[in-house]
């Protein structure tokens, strides 16, 4: 795999798909090693949601170690699209819109682009919800009158007027942030890496102790009555782990165009994104499972939780916190590759701060305290709806790379409308279709889950298909794309 590094082609500035953000990376200026690799999913597995994700499978009805086993299985599972469409981003230096001209043609790339951005839009909203959640939690403790301001939001968009002003707040300043740009980021991401470990720790010993210790904690048992109930949620549940990080598995060319090696991105992907994950996750479940015999309830979020604590000054520390470490990882993992994605649909027009923005602004339109407001639809209508969509484009990209094309990419063609890669005025009609063959299947029991449409009024093994949906996108689409692609193949050299 050490070899298996391109340097950039001559010939590829000038055209109007180029950019200085868009452009491959030299071999010279790869520098990225294992470490950084691990370091990177450290990171990112350490924030909020991987501590939800874990606490609304309690709140769920699973007990600690089916909650920490579905994870590790989901995660694993996700690790291997992401070492795979990794390969292409380390071999020839290339961010993902790039990539996927490959097998969408040079403008149908747009739209893989488009829609992996709008989720990380979604991504965005959430974690800036959660930041401005934890200003409104620190303010209230001071001031208890901020909790009965006059009500100004109509009742359908469910958002009361304290926490909706802290949360603007806190959107401006992340928006403030793009507009000093990247650079600015960096002290805030050292301070999470220390501060968030400890954090958590601290956590976990105040539930230990609290909960009298880890045996009463862990032997809560799970709500499930029968097996049968077990496997109904926990298939779903799975799907929702692996579309946890769907985004980045589609996404990861943009970070290892970086990588010295294909070995540095592979093992240190492999090493630290289920490791990370399920140790961070472990946490969660422990915290949670502790809430219900201290407090006779399960609160699966952790800034309802700490806002429960007795000492101001414990609150006030801890949700200025959470709001500094959650504003680095949100401009970190939910603006640059949406950023990238935009700048994509027109590269000498759009730069990484409009794309910023543009981000800013859908992350308000998606409405992401509906998305967090329970468990279920953290997991139901968030997780697994958005994967049905990345799901098709995974199983796309990475049968056009590895089975159709052996791993060998024309990259000045990459960046040429008249190339390899502009099929029919730049779209490949054989990616957007069996992209659309992949959706399909998911959208009746994605309407049945947002009660859109009556559950009798669909077969039922039909809106099953929608509890796998990552795993039937995947499939479908990276099948129904290998069939059209050799038989475009034998039409072209019969």
């Amino acid at each position: 795999m050490q070899n298996e590094i391109v340097d950039i082609p001559e010939g590829i500035t000038g055209s109007s798909l180029h950019s200085e953000d868009l452009a491959p990376i030299a071999v010279a200026k790869r520098s990225w090693n294992t470490w950084n690799y691990s370091a990177l999913w450290i990171s990112m597995s350490l924030c909020i949601p991987t501590y939800m994700l874990a606490s609304s499978l309690i709140d769920g009805g699973m007990n600690w170690w089916q909650a920490i086993l579905t994870i590790f299985i989901g995660n694993v599972v996700v690790l291997i699209p992401m070492v795979l469409n990794g390969h292409a981003g380390a071999k020839y230096g290339i961010p993902f819109p790039v990539f996927a001209r490959a097998s969408f043609g040079v403008h149908g790339a747009n739209i893989p682009a488009i829609l992996r951005a709008i989720v990380a839009c979604g991504w965005f909203g959430i974690q800036t919800w959660i930041g401005g959640f934890a200003i409104y939690l620190m303010l209230k403790v001071w001031f208890p009158s901020l909790e009965n301001l006059p009500q100004i939001f109509p009742a359908w968009v469910g958002l009361k007027t304290g926490p909706a002003i802290t949360f603007i707040l806190f959107w401006l300043l992340n928006m403030f942030v793009v507009y000093l740009g990247i650079e600015s980021i960096k002290k805030l991401l050292v301070f999470k890496a220390f501060f968030l470990p400890v954090a958590a720790l601290a956590l976990l010993f105040w539930a230990i102790s609290a909960g009298n210790g880890l045996g009463p904690i862990l032997s809560q048992p799970s709500k499930f009555k029968t097996s049968e109930e077990f496997w109904h949620y926990f298939f779903p549940a799975l799907t929702g782990m692996v579309g946890f990080w769907a985004t980045l598995s589609l996404n990861i060319p943009d970070f290892t165009r970086y990588a010295k090696s294909q070995r540095a991105q592979v093992m240190g992907q492999a090493f630290a994104l289920p490791l990370s994950m399920t140790i961070f996750s472990f946490i969660g479940v422990v915290v949670t499972s502790a809430t219900f015999i201290i407090y006779g309830e399960t609160i699966w979020d952790p800034l309802v939780l700490a806002g429960r604590f007795e000492s101001k000054l414990l609150v006030s520390i801890a949700m200025i916190a959470v709001a500094i470490s959650t504003l680095a990882t949100n401009i970190a993992a939910n603006i640059v590759s949406p950023a990238n994605d935009f700048a994509n649909l027109a590269p000498s027009k759009i730069t990484f701060k409009t794309g910023g923005y543009i981000t800013g602004v859908l992350g308000l339109l998606i409405f992401p305290w509906k998305l967090i407001a329970d468990p279920t639809g953290y997991i139901f209508t968030w997780l697994i709806a958005y994967s049905s969509l990345l799901g098709p484009i995974g199983g796309i990209m990475i049968v056009d790379y590895f089975f159709i094309r052996k791993k060998t990419l024309n990259v000045k063609d990459l960046y040429s409308i008249k190339g390899e890669y502009s099929y029919k005025n730049g779209f490949n009609v054989f990616a957007l279709i069996a992209l659309l063959i992949g959706i399909l299947p998911n959208v009746p029991g994605f309407l049945t889950t947002i009660k859109a449409i009556d559950q009798d009024a669909v077969w039922s093994w039909l809106s099953g298909l929608y509890h796998y949906a990552w795993f039937v996108g995947f499939i479908i689409s990276g099948l129904s794309y290998y069939l059209f692609m050799n038989k475009r193949s034998e039409m072209k050299y019969a």
